[in-house]
């Protein structure tokens, strides 16, 4: 389970530092404001599936990947978010 987010993350990082500017993830990763926007639209979508109950495992996915793909475009390292978190634990 873990490992297909650290794929996604792996990805994320891959296109990040690719030359190819046709990939939907380049592009998020380099307009920040899109990438803003996105993350926005994908909770707002996330809560209404919630609250209708249908469709959130698709809205949660994501949610997720926008998450990551606005984290990785502002050099906020998932590791470092992991660290605080552990951190936080009782």
């Amino acid at each position: 389970m873990l490992k297909t987010l650290e794929a996604l993350i792996e990805l994320i990082r891959e296109r990040k530092k690719s030359s190819d500017e046709s990939s939907y993830t380049k592009k998020l990763l380099h307009d920040k404001n899109l990438s803003l926007e996105k993350v926005k639209e994908e909770v707002g979508e996330l809560i209404e599936a919630v609250d209708k109950n249908t469709n959130t495992v698709h809205e949660a996915a994501d949610v997720l990947y926008h998450l990551m793909v606005y984290l990785e475009a502002n050099n906020i390292n998932i590791e470092d978010v992991m660290a605080e978190l552990n951190k936080r634990k009782k």
